[in-house]
């Protein structure tokens, strides 16, 4: 009887540390994206790969830049779970927040990830300097709902910040601001959580 016991036992943990290992290894399998280019000037293309875990509830992704090696081999720069929101914040079966991936590109050395909006869109620039992926464009497109759209266009590297909010059914705009706003050091990938902060 006691040997029974035993043997069960032996079954369920052995189960239980299967399904524990199978769901450590299946985070982040599903590969979503992947776009290629020379993002720090070696003339050797680097790539950008995003990655979803739909093994945890909310979906999550993950974003990794991978730097090519002279040996055809890829080592990993940077990753971030932070950059890209869930895309089931609330869990499945809870509330979508209208917000959402969409794409990464690179254009001129630069990683561009563009996210969608319940109303409009918004992006983030980055750019390999100073030994890190630093954030240098911010830009945004929203709606309210109510007939106002609002477009933000911030190139952190000048500090040039534009921000106009004008009626889409009229054209009227109701404001117009240029400021400039340096932050220093700039923003990393890495540390970097959107709308997090109220600029970018």
């Amino acid at each position: 009887m006691m040997r029974t016991w035993f043997f069960i036992l032996s079954i369920i943990f052995s189960l239980d540390t299967f399904a524990q290992s199978t769901n450590s290894t299946n985070k982040f399998s599903l590969e979503i994206t992947e776009v290629m280019g020379d993002l720090n000037k070696d003339s050797l293309l680097d790539k950008v790969v995003v990655c979803q875990d739909t093994v945890d509830e909310t979906f999550p992704y993950r974003l990794q830049i991978y730097f090519a090696q002279p040996n055809g081999e890829f080592k990993l720069a940077v990753s971030s779970t932070k950059l890209l929101q869930p895309q089931y914040p609330g869990g499945k079966n809870g509330i979508g927040s209208g917000n959402g991936f969409a794409s990464v590109t690179i254009r001129n050395g630069v990683v561009i990830v563009n996210n969608e909006l319940l109303r409009g869109h918004y992006e983030h620039k980055f750019r390999f300097q100073n030994g890190n992926f630093e954030l240098i464009g911010y830009s945004c497109v929203a709606s309210d709902g109510l007939g106002e759209m609002t477009t933000i266009d911030f190139n952190l590297s000048t500090g040039k910040r534009l921000k106009k909010t004008e009626r889409y059914d009229t054209d009227k705009v109701l404001s117009d601001t240029k400021k400039k706003i340096l932050i220093r050091p700039l923003p990393k990938l890495q540390d970097l959580i959107p709308f997090e902060n109220a600029l970018f």
